[in-house]
């Protein structure tokens, strides 16, 4: 071999090395699971024993907002880094027709810089159950990846005891209805039937494949429990004997100070729910969220395994959160705090463990990420760079966190404003974090509305304003 052979093989293996060096990601996104379910986030019922640990490994975002409160523009917004309210996306999308074809995805920026990009089932939007009955990819952008795997399951059609527990009185109906109906199937056999094992299984080998690789990889895994139907194996419901199930409390005339509007109407009344199925709604949706906990705990496992843990940012998040009772209210859409919060958990190699009380947004992850590996931050997306978060968890990089659904909602260090219009609702963050006490209408707040109402429209402004075709 020449001398100059050597020395380009020097050269190719200085430059291997270099790529290598940079940190992995593993993005790991749940559909419709609320912050409230996590034993890390304060329940004493469900069990999450996974995430808990990984919370106590990373950093737990108490104050993180998704940018809407229902699945398609949610993770348009987050994918690529654009509020709804500026990019128009929404419904069954990716976002990606609305952005336009010269827009890098986070997961496609990243692709550009050299990295291995994979995804395994939902990470943009896909319809469930539809697209997951079908193994289809539902508004997934192709462009994003460098391999994508979708992972086909039974849904309500598996085998194993089934139940109706909305729009269904006196249970007559068998796991039937619409796709937002509370469908509960105690699944028989094990995690591999389900769509989420396959997903896991899937996420698993890829980790084994890559401790090989000498790019840098980021993997998103998508798991699409504990949105319904709730589906899960048997032995994770089995957690939760439905005598022991307790609800939210029921707050005498919750309901009378909230505007009966398209974000407020998926009610208990509404759903013609008696006790026992919301008891055994809350149950089911436990179970589907400890299916998910011990998915992940397995794909953690296997990153150890593989040796890529010290070298991988670990994200868990969830692209909305979700009523469970609380005001009477069940599933999505809703602005108000169960529906927008969202479970936010980093893990940084190097960086101490902490919980961080400060505000932040989904629409943060791709330039926070992007920054975390030595990548520029595109000048185009609108998040924050939080990544000061990691390192002193008291800094305020925001003063307000905007969401919306069926309405808009300016969360700040205070107050929660949910604007609908000519009507809303205004709470004292600090004194009724459970949102009982509506103040819209209330003489002795008109300033603190006003005031609001304007930060809200500034905001809303400076978002129109911003200019999508900037330099990346």
């Amino acid at each position: 071999m020449t001398f100059r052979s050597l020395a380009i093989l020097a050269l190719l293996s200085t430059f291997s090395l270099i790529g290598r060096e940079k940190l992995n990601v593993l993005f790991i996104i749940s559909d419709d699971l609320t912050a409230t379910a996590l034993g890390c986030y304060g329940n004493t019922v469900c069990k999450t024993p996974n995430l808990d640990q990984l919370a106590n490994e990373g950093t737990r975002f108490t104050r993180a907002y998704c940018q809407a409160t229902i699945c398609g523009p949610s993770r348009a917004s987050l994918m690529f880094g654009y509020y709804p309210y500026a990019s128009k996306a929404s419904g069954y999308t990716s976002g990606r027709k609305e952005v336009g074809p010269d827009k890098d995805s986070w997961p496609q920026y990243f692709k550009r810089k050299g990295y291995h990009t994979s995804r395994i089932s939902k990470v943009f939007h896909m319809g469930v159950p539809p697209d997951i009955t079908k193994g289809s990819d539902g508004a997934d952008d192709a462009e994003s990846w460098n391999e994508a795997y979708n992972s086909k399951g039974p849904e309500t059609k598996v085998s194993g005891l089934s139940e109706q527990l909305s729009n269904n009185p006196g249970g007559l109906k068998k796991g039937t209805g619409s796709s937002q109906s509370f469908n509960v199937v105690e699944a028989e056999g094990d995690d591999l039937i389900h769509s989420d094992g396959k997903t896991a299984q899937k996420a698993i080998e890829l980790l084994h494949k890559y401790k090989e690789m000498e790019k840098p990889f980021f993997l998103a895994v998508g798991f699409v429990r504990p949105h319904v139907p709730l589906v899960a194996p048997k032995k994770y419901f089995d957690a939760y004997p439905l005598a022991e199930i307790v609800l939210p409390p029921k707050i005498p005339g919750d309901q009378n100070d909230i505007p009966q509007n398209p974000a407020n109407r998926r009610t208990t009344d509404n759903y013609k729910m008696d006790l026992n199925q919301q008891k055994g709604t809350l149950r089911a949706y436990y179970a589907s969220v400890s299916f998910v906990d011990a998915l992940v705990g397995k794909i953690l496992g296997a990153l150890e395994t593989t040796g890529q843990r010290d070298n991988t940012i670990v994200i868990f998040t969830s692209d909305h959160g979700y009523h469970l009772g609380e005001h009477d209210l069940w599933q999505k859409v809703s602005i108000h705090e169960e529906s927008a919060r969202v479970p936010l958990i980093i893990c940084v190699p190097g960086k101490k463990t902490a919980v961080c009380h400060s505000l932040s947004e989904l629409i943060d992850l791709y330039p926070t990420v992007s920054q975390l590996c030595g990548l520029k931050i595109p000048g185009n997306v609108q998040g924050k760079d939080i990544s000061i978060m990691f390192d002193d968890p008291t800094v305020k990089v925001r003063d307000a966190a905007l969401s919306s659904g069926k309405g808009r909602l300016l969360r700040t260090e205070k107050w929660a404003l949910l604007d609908y219009g000519k009507k809303g609702e205004l709470y004292d963050m600090e004194k009724d974090p459970k949102q009982y006490e509506n103040l819209f209408e209330k003489p002795e707040y008109a300033e603190t509305l006003v005031m609001l109402k304007e930060k809200l429209k500034a905001k809303l402004n400076e978002i129109e304003k911003h200019d999508l075709y900037l330099n990346k």
